[in-house]
């Protein structure tokens, strides 16, 4: 064994061969265990990671060898008072943790951290030590007994020490857990401990561990009887079906040189009080040497232990059948991570788990080149053809395929909304939705001379939301009412009252017309053109959208303020003694106008008839900017440290809810007299004069309004269509990860119905709404369970269901009957709902991060990938463009003479970006947006080439280098790291990505 002080010369041969002291292998080993096409002589020459691929690909052909999750735990031999014994000091899942000895706890779970050294005396150990493959032990002392008869044998171990190092492997192991409880509660020691005890000169404690039971058994009754109980609480952590992997390393007085042994079980078995919790053990390695070199073996076992937690080593140590297998894993783990100088890395320093861990998977097979002779076009049109989006060539062949697409998922949709995420986003939205609802009547009985009011707005949203969430593709995309809608509307109503028509009749024929449209651009399936919708046409809408509820939100503030001005003069109003009183006018002054009355007091002044209102902006502004700073804080108090997990979710999914009722409290309590929400409270017409069916004919239009109304549905149906599917498109992105497939040609069918049930009935249209949309996705996202310390959750996709859809607009039409309720919640609060949805609907979307990235300098700008594959000022210039077109929308759509064309601008966008095809390259384009169909082969070669070097993930593995010292972190470069060859002194660190999870998605694309 080297000491610490000297280096290693590292020969760093590839085909180390196994000793005599190889412990005998699986009779299956031999020449014929390799194919024909791959004999031993080319095993050996490969390199490692071809070694591993070639192992990993054999098929196991018996159970022995499948692999399973691992729990690692270190143990190391410690005198504790005049006993020894085994004293766990680290554990592993995913990532390490240490015992603090200072604070006699648990460390926080980090990234391993290894010396450089340690790693090349542990595959030195390996191919100088003992390695025992499918031991047939099921407890301690029997595998104990091997291990000694081995090592004599091997003439590795003196026969006169041999009952000594059974007896320092037999000793007591004492776990973390148990500390706590060794001053109130002694350890009960079993019968063998009492025997060895009377027989041991050193009064050592043996362990229980000498007697185990099979892997089938839970192993409690034993840990029972003898004392050692389980760390229950601690195996919530662990993965169902896991295995154990100990290492145990000491120093001790009776050996002269190293001992070292790394052991595979042929079965798992539960050992005692071997392991913290009572999982089997499968792997165990024994590490054993003279005084002086306890720091140096306590590096080599947590370089054993993280070796045993990486991902493809396990897998290679399960599947291993000789001892060049397992130094190909060791091998090929050197060969996966990067060197950092130790210059300009603090060692000391825990290096948190990251947030995304690339897939290992690419380490496990080669990478597959492309096939350069694939056509680009038509792996394009087989994607459209799979989301829907392709031209069938027969009358509704897109509707037809949505039906059958959807069919199979629809009883589904109602057994996955059984979550309390559910409940949640249902009353979040209600509330979402049920202002809009109601400001938007407010603004269509203004503009079409309460033709068209809340109450109409409300029997609109119940109708067109039960009918949407029951029959539609998509359920996930809200519909609401829209500020072009109601700048169409306010256009018919001038028209009409300037022609002396009836605006009802004439609509209904308008409504028709545009139902009528839509069935046929079902028809033909024209929502196939939705795939020239880009990521540059939808983020712009998105983030219009957006911005608008975000501008809309302090609109409504401050006109509060004018209405109410904080400055108002002086409030002629005071309290006044009671007739025959005793006290003063001044005694009495000191009363308000609401308490007066409480004190027998009289209001005496001409503005007693109404309270005073100077504080009530100061108050909006207070209820506005609580509810959405609470409702921004408890979103993302799941990832709080506070409270268990299941109590952050709660807490996060009915934030807004919370934020509402804490805010509506509050006013409540302090009794200002804010503007609540006002809430119909009679099912009837706004106007006497209508009724719930619009006639189509009347004696004031004349007989040709119904055929020249279909010149105004053309416009209202660019309108609807560009609204409709431009937020289905924002839904249905791939960033959401949605199983269940899209439904653009039924949305579109079912929307064209719904229009025209609205037109006979006299109700206002109802679309798809971007930012509600948007906030309904992002209330029902899912995330994984964590499980491992240490472990961050990871998106798994989005709860698809049509419950919260139904739920929220069957509560909108019942809202009538809960105007008691409603009447108490302010305006102000609402207005706060309404800012906190436009800024949650910004994240994620990359014009906004872009734009932010504007702001930056460059050494503080996100990893973000598209940075790392397009120069800075190409980026910038997208940006810039993508902008001035944002600001354009705004233009048109803040005045009302040009707010009637914003449809036709959505199209326009399309052809803008159809036009950047000329100023970006093919490939630029495809990593800042979406490739448009039918676009021009640009040197398809070339790009390929290029796209291969920078993206990495046809690196070769190189040889690694000689080094001496430094330290490395557990986990191997991802698909994004740089696996060359790493010389000198250095620091070795997993190069993680933090991009986020549309970005992996991004760059996966770039190889197809």
């Amino acid at each position: 064994m080297a000491k610490n002080n000297e280096y290693i010369e590292l020969p760093w041969t590839m085909n180390s061969s196994s000793g005599d002291d190889e412990a005998p292998k699986d009779p299956r080993t031999g020449g014929e265990d390799f194919t024909q096409q791959f004999t031993e002589n080319d095993f050996e020459a490969t390199p490692p990671a071809q070694r591993v691929q070639f192992i990993l690909g054999e098929d196991v052909d018996d159970g022995s060898h499948v692999s399973h999750p691992l729990f690692s735990e270190m143990g190391m031999l410690v005198k504790e008072g005049d006993e020894i014994e085994w004293k766990e000091t680290a554990r592993w899942i995913k990532f390490e943790e240490d015992v603090e000895e200072g604070g006699n706890r648990w460390s926080k779970p980090h990234v391993a951290t290894l010396s450089l050294h340690s790693l090349f005396e542990l595959r030195r150990l390996l191919v100088n030590g003992s390695v025992m493959l499918d031991m047939e032990a099921h407890n301690l002392e029997v595998m104990a007994d091997l291990v000694c008869d081995q090592m004599v044998s091997a003439g590795t171990l003196p026969p006169g020490v041999k009952d000594k190092v059974k007896d320092a492997l037999l000793r007591r192991h004492r776990h973390q857990h148990e500390y706590a409880k060794k001053t109130r509660l002694p350890i009960i020691r079993s019968l063998a401990d009492m025997r060895n005890q009377s027989s041991s000169k050193k009064d050592m404690v043996k362990s229980p561990s000498n007697q185990s039971m099979a892997r089938p058994s839970s192993g409690t009754e034993l840990s029972e009887q003898q004392g050692h109980k389980g760390n229950t609480h601690f195996m919530r952590k662990i993965p169902p079906g896991a295995e154990a992997s100990n290492i145990l390393v000491g120093e001790v007085d009776f050996l002269e040189r190293t001992l070292s042994c790394f052991i595979r079980l042929s079965q798992a078995a539960v050992m005692g009080d071997l392991t913290e919790v009572p999982v089997p053990t499968r792997f165990i390695f024994i590490l054993l040497g003279p005084p002086g070199s306890q720091s140096n073996f306590h590096e080599i076992g947590r370089a054993m232990a993280t070796l045993m937690s990486d991902e493809i080593f396990h897998e290679v140590a399960y599947r291993a059948r000789k001892r060049d297998h397992l130094l190909s894993g060791v091998d090929e783990f050197l060969d996966a991570v990067t060197v950092l100088p130790p210059g300009e890395w603090d060692p000391t320093i825990r290096i948190e788990p990251p947030a995304a861990i690339p897939s290992q998977e690419v380490r496990k097979r080669p990478p597959e080149l492309p096939k350069e002779d694939v056509d680009e076009e038509e792996e394009e049109q087989r994607l459209r053809e799979e989301s829907g989006l392709s031209r069938t060539g027969r009358l509704f062949g897109g509707l037809i395929n949505d039906v059958k697409r959807k069919a199979p998922w629809y009883l589904s949709d109602y057994k996955d909304a059984f979550s309390m995420q559910c409940v949640a986003s249902w009353i979040f939205l209600y509330f979402a939705c049920l202002s809009p609802i109601i400001t938007f009547g407010g603004l269509l009985a203004e503009a079409t001379g309460k033709h068209m009011a809340a109450m109409e707005s409300l029997v609109s949203g119940f109708v067109c939301g039960m009918g949407y969430g029951f029959f539609s593709g998509q359920p996930l995309t809200i519909l609401g009412s829209t500020g072009p809608v109601l700048v169409f509307e306010s256009i018919i109503y001038e028209f009409c009252f300037k022609m002396g028509w009836d605006y009802m009749t004439f609509r209904f024929w308008i409504g028709m017309w545009v139902a009528g449209i839509c069935i046929v651009l079902t028809a033909i399936d024209a929502s196939a053109l939705v795939c020239y919708i880009t990521r540059f046409t939808e983020e712009n809408f998105a983030t219009l959208i957006a911005f608008i509820f975000i501008y809309k939100a302090i609109e409504n503030v401050v006109v509060i303020g004018k209405n109410f001005p904080v400055n108002q003069g002086i409030y002629d109003c005071v309290c006044t003694p009671p007739l025959g009183s005793n006290a003063s006018v001044v005694d009495y002054a000191k009363y308000n106008w609401d308490s007066c009355a409480s004190y027998n007091g009289t209001l005496v002044g001409g503005d007693c008839g109404t309270p005073p209102t100077e504080n009530v902006f100061l108050m909006s502004v207070v209820l506005c900017a609580g509810t959405f700073i609470i409702s921004t804080i408890l979103k993302d108090f799941k990832n709080a440290l506070f409270f268990p997990s299941i109590v952050r979710q709660y807490i996060s999914d009915f934030s807004v809810l919370i934020a509402i009722f804490a805010m509506s409290f509050f006013d409540y309590f302090l009794g200002v007299p804010t503007q609540k929400l006002e809430v119909p409270n009679e099912l009837k017409p706004t106007l006497d004069t209508r009724g719930w069916l619009i006639p189509p004919f009347t004696e004031r239009n004349p007989w040709w309004s119904p055929i020249i109304a279909v010149f105004p549905a053309l416009l209202g149906t660019i309108l609807i269509f560009m609204d409709q599917q431009i937020t289905a498109v924002i839904v249905n992105r791939k960033e959401n990860k949605l199983k269940k497939g899209c439904g653009y040609h039924l949305d579109l069918f079912i929307l064209s119905i719904l229009i025209a049930i609205c037109s006979v009935m006299g109700l206002p249209w109802f679309v798809a709404a971007t930012v509600l949309s948007i906030n309904h996705v992002n209330s029902l996202k899912l995330e994984s369970e964590c499980s491992a310390p240490g472990e961050k959750p990871q998106f798994l996709g989005v709860r698809e269901q049509r419950v919260t859809h139904i739920l929220i607009f069957l509560t909108i039409g019942v809202s009538v009957l809960l105007t008691p309720l409603l009447g108490h919640i302010p305006m102000p609060v609402l207005f706060g709902v309404f800012l906190y949805m436009g800024v949650a609907s910004l994240k994620g979307l990359q014009f906004f991060d872009r734009i932010l990235i504007m702001f930056m300098p460059a050494k503080y700008q996100p990893d973000y990938m598209f940075l790392r594959q397009v120069p800075i000022k190409r980026v910038h210039l997208f940006t810039v463009i993508q902008l001035a077109c944002l600001i354009i929308l705004w233009l048109i759509k803040s005045f009302s003479q040009t707010s009637i064309l914003f449809p036709l601008m959505l199209v326009v966008m399309i052809g803008i970006r159809k036009a950047l095809d000329l100023v970006f390259t093919r490939r630029e384009l495809k990593i800042l947006d979406d490739i448009m169909p039918e676009m021009t082969k640009r040197a398809a070669a070339d790009d390929l080439h290029k796209l291969d070097a920078e993206v990495g993930l046809l690196a070769r593995m190189f040889p690694f280098g000689k080094g001496r010292r430094g330290r490395v972190v557990n986990k191997p470069a991802g698909p994004g790291g740089d696996t060359g060859s790493a010389v000198g002194l250095g620091l070795i660190k997993c190069t993680t990505s933090n991009a986020n999870e549309k970005e992996f998605e991004a760059q996966s694309s770039l190889l197809k």
